[in-house]
């Protein structure tokens, strides 16, 4: 009863969907943690393959898969649930929210732990892929299809392909501003306008070498044609630039 009491209060809080409390036992959610309950139990019990065999039912009762060895916190709620996979050595921790169509998965055939670690109050929105043996910090959100294959700081935001951070304690990484897309920055658009940012620098640096470059050429002009007698000057003198200036935009005049 304490299960069944637990799930109704998390699915009421997360998904507005559900109307009565009866509607808990419609949920693939409800059938694939309790699946996994009694299967986790056998496991720890090197109870391999009858546990293996339970988490298969429940797999094709409710098209969520999750590994007996698997480590699951209270109050971890799937919606919809459909193509879920978490795998072996995956560690999820209280108050999680995963979405249909995320994998927690590993990058190879290594033994031990090779698959994430998912912290407090995280949400993994649908078909995100978090593959590795990395933690995924507290309150943190991961956008939907976004494929992460590093460590998330706590309190972050992770879209993209590859998963990259583009929020920490709410404050976007880059400076760039004015690129949220649905409420989630646009890692692409990011690059481009640091690229932008770069560009306009090195333009700037140019046309300061460019004026440098100018005023050394008039200075050897200066030092060829002045005829000013004990002209120490070194930029161009007022008769060289009469000459040589004003006098051939009167001619072009």
């Amino acid at each position: 009863m304490g299960y069944i009491k637990e799930q109704i209060e998390v699915i009421k809080e997360r998904d507005p969907a559900i109307k009565k409390s009866a509607e808990v036992f419609l949920y693939p959610s409800f059938y694939a943690l309790l699946f996994h309950r009694i299967a986790h139990k056998l496991y720890k019990k090197d109870r391999f393959f009858i546990a293996r065999l339970i988490s298969q039912l429940g797999r094709g009762l409710t098209g969520i898969e999750i590994h007996p060895g698997a480590t699951i916190g209270k109050g971890l709620f799937i919606d919809h649930g459909m193509g879920v996979v978490i795998g072996e050595t995956c560690e999820i921790g209280e108050n999680v929210t995963i979405y249909h169509g995320v994998t927690l998965g590993g990058t190879g055939k290594d033994h031990g732990k090779r698959h994430p670690t998912i912290g407090n109050n995280v949400m993994i929105s649908t078909g995100a892929k978090v593959l590795g043996p990395f933690k995924v910090g507290d309150n943190s959100r991961i956008a939907a299809n976004a494929v992460v294959l590093q460590e998330v700081p706590e309190d972050s935001t992770v879209v993209g392909i590859p998963g990259r951070v583009v929020k920490v304690a709410g404050q976007k990484v880059n400076p760039c501003q004015q690129l949220d897309q649905v409420k989630v920055p646009d890692p692409i658009q990011m690059e481009i306008c640091k690229l932008k940012n770069t560009i306009e620098v090195l333009e700037k640096k140019l046309g300061q070498i460019e004026s440098m470059t100018h005023l050394h050429t008039s200075m050897m002009s200066h030092d060829h044609h002045c005829t000013v007698p004990n002209c120490t000057g070194k930029e161009v003198c007022e008769n060289y630039r009469k000459d040589h200036y004003e006098g051939k935009e009167e001619r072009n005049d």
